[in-house]
């Protein structure tokens, strides 16, 4: 269980999964003072230019940072979806494993997820329907 960001309403299952990846890739490495290492390299990686090193890196340190600090969502892969605006879009395709938390590690269904994260200016992160 956790608490929406927005709302405060009690969260749970699937929703909760998709706040805390939101929260994972934006938040910078050594900025949570109780918890340094928690994060990823993702915010200092998205101004990075868009040529082959720039995009392998943002993919890895997707997959490292939700391996990690996330394991109900198994990453399968990882794709940057093209934006008009300048914001960098990232989808995210995955298994859901619901009991991972307690070291089930099963998935509930063979169903991929799907989850778009966007990293619009000044550091404004959002997920995308």
């Amino acid at each position: 269980m956790d608490l929406d960001h927005r709302t405060g309403a009690m969260l749970d299952g699937w929703p909760a999964v998709v706040q805390s990846i939101l929260i994972i890739l934006s938040t910078r490495i050594n900025t949570r003072v109780f918890l340094r290492e928690f994060g990823s390299e993702v915010p200092k990686l998205v101004d990075a230019p868009q040529n082959e090193e720039g995009i392998l890196s943002l993919y890895m340190a997707v997959a490292e940072a939700l391996a990690k600090w996330e394991p109900r969502f198994e990453l399968t892969n990882v794709e940057v979806a093209p934006s008009s605006d300048g914001a960098i879009i990232l989808d995210l395709s995955g298994n859901y494993r619901p009991h991972a938390l307690s070291g089930d590690v099963s998935t509930v269904t063979d169903e991929v997820r799907v989850v778009r994260v966007a990293r619009g200016g000044a550091d404004e992160w959002s997920l995308q329907t």
